[in-house]
């Protein structure tokens, strides 16, 4: 059978961090993997943003609680798991992840984990393995399966061109133009078909 690896924030839900700078008015929080490709870079300027305002976990999840997924997206991934297997790869953290989970019941999620002292304070991260979405589709290919990915940010596309076919999905302007190989596509019909159409070659 054929595996579906998705990305989780862009394309199931909505992203975690955007949302938290609008709760919290800190504008700078705002930067996700659409905008910086260098993933030690951003978190190590989240965490000191995170510092420098005296907030943590606690408060990030707090946040997320008042949070679903995207809509579409719960019945998107029911079909999904009709037809293929899903693994979900993302760079949240299990820490931020699990609500959503839930909500989308419970399919497979590799990310990574935060480093949080006994007050909450969020203190590091440590990430699963080094350009974990391309290892896990490697790995998954390694197996004899079939990979398809979807994405919506840079670091997505070393999946998408490790994957038997890839797709950007709901990804930004920026990232389509740098990244022309990848059909773009913005809505879950479009990318239910062409799942549907690679799994008949």
């Amino acid at each position: 059978m054929d595996v579906v690896c998705l990305d989780l924030e862009g394309v199931l839900i909505p992203e975690i961090w955007i949302e938290f700078a609008t709760q919290t008015g800190i504008d700078e929080l705002r930067a996700t993997t659409r905008d910086i490709p260098d993933y030690d870079e951003l978190m190590t300027m989240r965490l000191g943003i995170l510092e420098k305002h005296g907030l943590g976990l606690n408060e990030i999840q707090e946040v997320i609680s008042g949070m679903k997924p995207l809509e579409g997206a719960v019945d998107f991934v029911n079909w999904l798991r009709s037809e293929f297997q899903l693994i979900i790869l993302s760079d949240t953290f299990y820490e931020f992840a699990d609500p959503f989970m839930v909500q989308l019941g419970r399919p497979t999620l590799f990310c990574h984990r935060l480093e949080v002292d006994g007050t909450g304070k969020v203190t590091g991260y440590k990430l699963r393995q080094k350009d974990p979405k391309r290892a896990s589709v490697k790995a998954l290919k390694n197996l004899n399966y079939r990979v398809f990915a979807a994405g919506d940010s840079y670091n997505d596309t070393t999946m998408l061109s490790e994957a038997d076919e890839g797709f950007l999905f709901m990804a930004p302007d920026n990232v389509i133009a740098e990244f022309p190989q990848y059909p773009a596509i913005t809505h879950y019909d479009g990318l239910r078909k062409a799942l549907l159409d690679a799994s008949k070659v």
